[in-house]
């Protein structure tokens, strides 16, 4: 059995010995590269130096974060390439509780016991598929979406055993390109002839992306009224209650949700987000506090998610227990990035509740100067403490942290909330100037960056517009034309690898902060002329 020698594989599996068992079965199938992670936080590491054709993780990892939790993180911050097979081992008296609550699910599920043979069938059966699908994989990668589609075409044609395997995935390329016309033809092309769930789903997101919520919302309803384990299903009808501004019932879907599915960090945050925005602190302090615990052992906790919750425990009066979660927050996270500027915001809530004045001023401004420094700080967080800073009679350094939220604002609503903290602070013409000062001073930003790259200062541009992102991330204009200074760099001075996958993550982002935004589809031309100028067919890792 050497059908699988020279693949790379990584085991995940607190248990020495089933760790050597598993070992030897992968070195009986021919793999001789062959890693191993006894944790979550182990298995990043390795993940984040290296590249692996296969993964095995043990769903029961014990303290910290299981096996699907550590899926969720890899894939969402995009650790692991597509082209990674990633089985989950479970035992098969948890087998149903797994995959009962997994929306992100693994490639496939190996139930312990297993022989090597059983072990090399599934994963020969695997890499069969992944080979198939390697096209479009590769061109996905680098950012390469138009000749993905017609990759999916061409799969869906040769393969016809997989078919509807390639028609889901060019859907989600339309959906990416925010062609919502495109793919929402695909979605009733597999409806009709397989009513499968996620098709269903698929065509509720292009509904969302049209702004037909209500539509959206009827059959979401439909959807988690069959499967009262559809994890996705819930998660855009939130999505959907809050486009709609119905704040109760997308807070109400989210714990629906998360009695589902408790172990989902990130889902369980957006209830805490939401259940203070609903005003619900008891609700939110629940959630969150869940979230600190689960994340603790998360190679990416934020610290914000202690500021949300000593947030919530001001408002409910609790002092004590606020003062022990910014204690927790400096020892749990001291290098972490923002961790200054988060403890000190957290500080300056507790002070001010307790009425400390000396403590507070100092935590002001200790908060501010660690603001300046922040590099990602949310926008709510920046905006709770400008609050502050106006409550304690701080113009200036209100006005100096809210103009860094204005012109890291993605829309038009953020926008609002940010001076709707300045009206009801009394302050109504200073937040008009302020938003007057932020739009101008972005202006006046691209515009520099335009310049350089007119006078043939490609470079300079790129560097501009990559500290202007730094510090304006979520702003769409900056964010695109960002991307445009470096495409015109890419252009003009040759191909750099480095500077070229910066690119796509420009692409990304901005396709993510304004999906609807017109010109995207112009952007995505020029960057497939530069991959097909330069001849870029694959990432380079």
């Amino acid at each position: 059995m050497n059908e699988l020698a020279g693949l790379s594989a990584l085991i995940v599996e607190p248990h020495v010995g089933m760790r050597g068992s598993i070992h030897n079965m992968l070195n009986l199938c021919g793999l001789t590269k062959i890693d191993h992670g006894i944790n979550a936080a182990m298995a990043i590491r390795n993940m984040k130096n290296r590249v692996y054709d296969l993964i095995l993780c043990e769903y029961d990892l014990g303290e910290g974060q299981d096996g699907q939790q550590l899926l969720e993180d890899v894939r969402h911050h995009k650790i692991v390439p597509l082209s990674t097979v990633f089985f989950m081992v479970t035992a098969e008296r948890g087998y149903a509780k797994v995959i009962s609550a997994a929306e992100l699910a693994p490639t496939d599920y190996i139930l312990k016991p297993f022989t090597a043979d059983n072990l090399s069938e599934r994963i020969n059966r695997a890499l069969d598929k992944r080979t198939l699908f390697l096209p479009v994989y590769e061109l996905m990668e680098i950012g390469n979406l138009h000749d993905a589609i017609q990759a999916c075409i061409d799969g869906q044609i040769s393969h016809r055993r997989f078919s509807i395997d390639f028609m889901r995935l060019r859907a989600e390329l339309h959906v990416v390109l925010g062609q919502a016309a495109e793919a929402e033809a695909i979605y009733e092309d597999v409806f009709k002839t397989k009513a499968v769930a996620w098709a269903r789903l698929g065509l509720v997101k292009t509904m969302f992306m049209q702004a037909r919520f209500e539509e959206a919302k009827g059959m979401l309803n439909s959807l988690v009224a069959e499967n009262s384990k559809f994890l996705d299903a819930y998660d855009w009808l939130a999505k959907t209650h809050l486009a709609l501004e119905q704040i109760p019932e997308a807070q109400a879907v989210l714990e629906d949700a998360v009695a589902v599915s408790p172990h989902a960090v990130r889902r369980l945050r957006k209830l805490g987000e939401v259940a203070m925005e609903a005003g619900d602190m008891g609700a939110a302090e629940q959630a969150l506090k869940q979230v600190v615990k689960k994340a603790k052992f998360s190679e990416f906790r934020d610290p914000e998610d202690h500021v949300r919750l000593v947030k919530t425990l001001i408002q409910q009066g609790n002092s004590t227990e606020a003062a022990a979660v910014i204690r927790d927050l400096e020892k749990s996270a001291i290098s972490g990035k923002n961790t200054a500027a988060c403890s000190a915001i957290s500080s300056v809530m507790l002070h001010e509740h307790v009425g400390d004045q000396e403590r507070l001023d100092k935590a002001l401004t200790l908060a501010l100067v660690a603001c300046r420094d922040s590099v990602g700080l949310s926008n709510d967080t920046k905006m709770t403490l400008a609050k502050s800073c106006l409550q304690n009679d701080q113009d200036d350094a209100a006005s100096e942290v809210m103009l860094e939220v204005m012109r890291n604002s993605p829309d038009n609503q953020s926008m609002a909330k940010a001076m709707r903290i300045f009206e009801e602070a009394g302050r109504e013409g200073l937040a008009q100037q302020l938003a007057q000062d932020s739009r101008r001073q972005v202006v006046d930003l691209v515009a520099a960056g335009a310049l350089k790259a007119k006078e043939g200062d490609y470079r300079g541009a790129v560097e501009l517009m990559t500290q202007a992102v730094n510090k304006l991330p979520d702003n769409p204009q900056v964010v695109f034309n960002a991307a445009v200074a470096v495409l015109k760099c890419l252009d003009n001075l040759g191909w750099d690898s480095k500077l070229g996958e910066y690119g796509r993550h420009l692409i990304d982002s901005a396709r993510r902060i304004d999906p609807a935004n017109p010109r995207l589809a112009a952007l995505s031309a020029l960057h497939l002329q530069m991959l097909k100028k330069y001849g870029i067919q694959r990432n380079v890792r």
